[in-house]
C-alpha cells in the first residue's frame, strides 16, 4: 500500500470508529451490507454525525462559526479532493466517486443551520428540516448502492426519502424529552411538550407508519448487497417505534426509549437467516 492509499484508508477507518462509537444499530446494519459498501457508508455517517455534533453538543462554543467553518471545509475538500480533516477527506472521496449531488449536501448543512435558529417548527419548516437532516442522507447512501445507475436511483429515490423520514420522526419521538429540556426544541408542528397527549402522539404515529410502509416497498427492490443492511436498520427502527407506540405519552416525555443491544443482535441474526432462507 502506497502512502496516499494508506492515508485514504486511515481516514475511512476514522469514520468507521465514529460510527461504532455513536450508533450500535447503524454499525450492525452496515456490517450486513456487502463489503464494498462498508467504507462508503461509514464515510457518509462520519460526516453527518460530526456536523450534528456541532449543533447538538458544543454548547460552550460558537456553534454558528464552527458550522460555517465545517461547511466551507467540506466544499473545499470536495473541490480539491483532499482534506487533512479525516472525516472530510473520506467523505469527499465518496462524494466524488459516486457523484453525490452537491444539492443533497447543501440541504443537509442547511438543516443543521436550522437547528441553530429554530426552536419550534411549523409544517413547512418541519418538512424542510426532515428532508435536509434525514431524507438526503438516505439519498446519499442510495447513490452508493446504485453505483452510477441513474435509472435505478430515480426509481428508488422516493422510498429512500420515506425511510429517512421515518427514522428521523422516530428519533424525534424517542428524544422528545432531551430535545426540549436540553435544546429547547419541539420538532412536531403544533405540539406543546407540556401538554403532549395521546391524541397528538397517535397522529404522529400514524404519519410515521405510513412512511415505514412506503419505504419497505423500496427496500425490497434494493440491490442484494444493500438490501440486508437496510432491512436490519428498518427492522430496528420499526421495533423501536413499536415500543414507543406501546407506551403512554407521559413515559416518552420522561425517559429516552432504547432497544437493548442483545435485541439489536437478535434482529441482525434474524434478518440475516431470514433473507438467506427467503423469509425476509
Amino acid at each position: 500500500m502506497d502512502a496516499k492509499a494508506l492515508f485514504d484508508q486511515t481516514t475511512f477507518e476514522c469514520s468507521r470508529l465514529i460510527t461504532q462509537r455513536y450508533s450500535t444499530s447503524f454499525t450492525l446494519g452496515i456490517k450486513t451490507l456487502h463489503k464494498q459498501y462498508h467504507m462508503p457508508i461509514y464515510a457518509i455517517y462520519g460526516f453527518v454525525r460530526y456536523a450534528d455534533e456541532i449543533v447538538d453538543t458544543f454548547h460552550d462554543q460558537d456553534k454558528k462559526s464552527l458550522l460555517e467553518l465545517f461547511k466551507q471545509d467540506t466544499y473545499k475538500a470536495i473541490e480539491e479532493k483532499i482534506s487533512l480533516n479525516p472525516v472530510l477527506h473520506a467523505f469527499q472521496i465518496i462524494v466524488n466517486q459516486y457523484n453525490i449531488d452537491k444539492d443533497l449536501i447543501e440541504a443537509f448543512l442547511h438543516s443543521m443551520e436550522m437547528d441553530l435558529d429554530f426552536k419550534t417548527y411549523n409544517d413547512s419548516k418541519y418538512h424542510e428540516y426532515i428532508y435536509g437532516s434525514a431524507e438526503v442522507v438516505g439519498l446519499m447512501c442510495l447513490k452508493v448502492f446504485c453505483e452510477g445507475n441513474e435509472t435505478e436511483y430515480q426509481r428508488l429515490k422516493d422510498p429512500a426519502c420515506k425511510l429517512g423520514a421515518a427514522f428521523q420522526k422516530v428519533n424525534f419521538l424517542r428524544d422528545i424529552k432531551s430535545d426540549y429540556e436540553e435544546r429547547g426544541r419541539v420538532y412536531f408542528p403544533g405540539v406543546d411538550f407540556m401538554t403532549f397527549d395521546k391524541t397528538a402522539k397517535e397522529m404522529i404515529e400514524e404519519d410515521i407508519q405510513k412512511d415505514f410502509d412506503e419505504a419497505l416497498v423500496g427496500i425490497n427492490q434494493l440491490p442484494m448487497g444493500a438490501k440486508m443492511g437496510v432491512k436490519v436498520a428498518y427492522l430496528y427502527y420499526q421495533k423501536l417505534f413499536d415500543k414507543i407506540k406501546s407506551l403512554p405519552p407521559e413515559t416518552i416525555t420522561q425517559e429516552r426509549i432504547r432497544i437493548p443491544n442483545a435485541r439489536k443482535l437478535s434482529l441482525l441474526l434474524g434478518t440475516y437467516f431470514g433473507m438467506k432462507l427467503g423469509w425476509a
